[in-house]
């Protein structure tokens, strides 16, 4: 009940303030939503019924069936591996194929997307990487029905300290994905290591939440939560508490595009998507619309696909270094 008085009193001092008329919108005693979302939103046009603004992508059911293909060590990851899945697809679509050296490297390698970078994309040479002692590498072998398909080095460093075990210019491509908002101490060393590593031209493939979101101005306006889409901490009492680090800070899509100029990118497509547990959120696209705020980029999950185009312009821009 609080909540819906707090929610009308907002309605109300957003009519008095409104630079020109609007027609009233009912406030639903439960689950706000205000208007459907695609009547906000362009008409679904892509795959898996995306916004037209999303590009379109290539190899999406190809990717889809063999990434499903693949044996999965328990129910566990297979239950990871279809929630999961939509972005996994997207990802692996914006990646752009083999260039020069015909080598990529996936930063934080679950081995979901990486077989799929050689059998599917074409890569000839695939390397992993995911955190751990700086020097260690495994051997990890993905199989299809108990048949071997595909085999690559993960190497063991710190993405935020370490200096990559890799010599300069060695990649076409690095996949970035879900870990920038990680990083505990600086978040630039990647992006600086990673223009390193890269091949003039080359492209980075990143993606991570979107702290600009629907859902994040929801959150905000109802007080119902924090407006990082994960904001908890690894339970102290876990197995794996010592090496789960939580979203240390979520970024705007501004907010990423100016990381990756700092680092000597040019950003070539950024997106975002909406997660379909959030669609109760689309109240705030008509709210925003009306207070004419931009409405595009307002997903919970950002792509972006960044080409190198210089070396590091700024090491530690000041929006996100004091």
């Amino acid at each position: 009940m609080l909540k819906d008085i707090i929610r009308r009193m907002l309605w109300r001092a957003y009519q008095r303030l409104s630079p020109k008329p609007t027609e009233p919108i009912a406030l639903p005693d439960t689950n706000p939503i205000l208007r459907k979302q695609e009547e906000i939103q362009p008409k679904p046009s892509g795959p898996a019924g995306l916004p037209d603004i999303v590009p379109a992508l290539r190899g999406q059911e190809e990717i889809r069936s063999f990434i499903r293909s693949l044996d999965m060590p328990g129910d566990d990851a297979r239950r990871y591996l279809e929630i999961h899945l939509e972005r996994i697809a997207i990802t692996l679509g914006l990646t752009p194929p083999p260039q020069k050296t015909g080598k990529v490297l996936e930063l934080g390698a679950y081995m979901h997307m990486t077989p799929a970078l050689q059998c599917v994309l074409g890569y000839s040479e695939v390397r992993g990487a995911y955190f751990g002692p700086l020097g260690k590498s495994d051997l990890k072998k993905s199989t299809v029905a108990g048949r071997p398909v595909f085999e690559c080095c993960v190497d063991s460093f710190d993405a935020e300290k370490d200096c990559y075990p890799y010599e300069d210019s060695a990649f076409d491509c690095v996949l970035a994905c879900e870990i920038f908002e990680h990083f505990l101490h600086d978040p630039m060393h990647m992006l600086a290591e990673v223009n390193r590593v890269l091949d003039v031209g080359g492209h980075l493939v990143l993606t991570t939440p979107n702290v600009a979101s629907a859902t994040a101005v929801a959150r905000i306006l109802e007080m119902s939560g924090n407006p990082q889409l994960y904001a908890k901490y690894a339970d102290p009492r876990g197995a794996d508490a010592e090496s789960e680090v939580g979203h240390m800070r979520e970024y705007t899509p501004d907010e990423l595009k100016q990381s990756l100029h700092a680092a000597g990118f040019e950003v070539e497509q950024l997106f975002t998507t909406v997660a379909p547990e959030y669609n109760s959120h689309a109240w705030v696209l008509r709210l925003l619309s009306d207070l004419q705020y931009p409405i595009h980029l307002r997903g919970e999950q950002m792509y972006c696909l960044a080409r190198k185009v210089s070396a590091v312009r700024e090491r530690y821009p000041g929006f996100l270094y004091e």
